[in-house]
């Protein structure tokens, strides 16, 4: 190698950094990434306090990875080069077998588990009502043989399992219907999610457990509402070559009313006006808000069935797409998420003459989730 060719080579590699140096200092800061649907890093404020401790450092070094110019690019190439040297795995996604993206499923931690089912077991002896209660596989449970070979993955169904045996809840069980129906569109390809299929699915499980008659798929029209959904799966794995997702409806909206409770800034409660489905998070990236418009501490669904009993549901989101179904047979479906909602459960039941309740989570969110202790009390 001579001395001219590493001066040329050095120069170069000069000139490549002073160009991204320019680059990254014109470019404005970005506050959001559309792609990876999260909030980007911002200047940290420097300090002698942060720059010691290497608060500021760390916070920087974060800053200049978010704001790197031509990032959503570089995320790009970097898992498609990993594809074309055989991996098949990134930030704890999969990438899986007919443009899958499939989320890994880590063994739980044992107390959260066994702590969680003991809020939920405490949550019935303190009720009067029956209470429901069931756990959701998901894709990593379902479609397991989409995943790559050998790829590690624990078991969810120990997990329904064990929560079956534990609970003192009437336990009814989304597996077998899920199961059966694994070669459908029953979950999105590129979000976490159940799709609105899978949710009916879901509800026809939850129905036959209550005694109820479910309306026959056949009796719905699906109605496409997006054919460009990209989910949260996407936004994380890297990957931007899959092909997006549809979104189905089935349930028709007619005849429903939808109401959010929240407090305003002096702590008055607000009731805030909703829709079974908000079209207008379509033109958004998180598409699956158009359910019900998204996350709410506590919201009230009022169905065409008016004479129908009055029903509590202690849920995370998939819970948004499978709400629709049970309008036909409930007057008013009451929603409570315990990441917002820290009053008592058991006053609510009784101050609205609830006539019963489900506990219902997705496998993953309910291992890991610490707000069930809010159930209990």
């Amino acid at each position: 190698m001579t001395k001219r060719y590493c001066m040329f080579i050095s120069a170069l590699f000069c000139a490549f950094l002073l160009f991204f140096m320019a680059a990254n200092a014109a470019a404005p800061d970005r506050l959001y990434s559309e792609l990876e649907n999260r909030e980007l890093a911002q200047l940290p404020a420097l300090s002698a306090k942060s720059l010691i401790s290497g608060e500021f450092m760390a916070k920087f070094e974060t800053y200049v990875t978010d704001q790197f110019v031509g990032r959503d690019g570089w995320v790009a190439m970097k898992s498609a080069a990993e594809l074309l040297l055989g991996k098949r795995e990134n930030n704890g996604v999969y990438f899986c077998s007919g443009g899958t993206l499939i989320t890994r499923f880590e063994t739980p931690d044992e107390k959260r588990v066994a702590d969680n089912l003991n809020y939920v077991n405490k949550f019935v002896e303190n009720m009067d009502i029956p209470v429901y209660f069931s756990l959701i596989p998901t894709q990593a449970c379902i479609w397991a043989d989409r995943l790559p070979a050998g790829a590690p993955n624990a078991s969810q169904s120990a997990l329904l399992d064990q929560a079956r045996q534990s609970t003192s809840a009437r336990w009814y069980d989304t597996y077998p219907q899920l199961w059966e129906h694994r070669d459908e569109a029953v979950f999105y390809r590129t979000d976490h999610h159940w799709t609105s299929l899978g949710a009916y699915y879901g509800y026809a499980a939850l129905a036959g457990a209550m005694g109820l008659e479910p309306v026959p798929l056949s009796q719905y029209v699906k109605t496409t509402v997006s054919e460009n959904f990209y989910g949260t799966v996407f936004s994380s794995s890297g990957v931007r070559w899959v092909l997006p997702d549809c979104i189905d409806v089935y349930v028709p909206e007619q005849g429903t009313r939808v109401i959010s409770h929240t407090y305003d800034q002096n702590g008055n409660p607000v009731e805030e006006s909703r829709q079974l489905y908000d079209e207008s998070y379509l033109a958004r990236k998180d598409k699956y808000a158009m359910f019900l418009g998204g996350q709410q501490s506590l919201g009230v669904v009022y169905g065409p069935n008016a004479q129908g009993p009055k029903l509590l549901l202690v849920r995370d989101s998939y819970s948004d797409s499978l709400v629709p179904f049970l309008t036909a047979h409930f007057s008013e479906i009451h929603l409570i998420d315990l990441r917002y909602y820290k009053l008592s459960a058991a006053e609510y039941i009784q101050e609205h003459g609830i006539d019963a309740a489900v506990v219902l989570y997705s496998v993953p969110n309910f291992v890991t989730d610490s707000n069930l202790v809010w159930l209990g009390r």
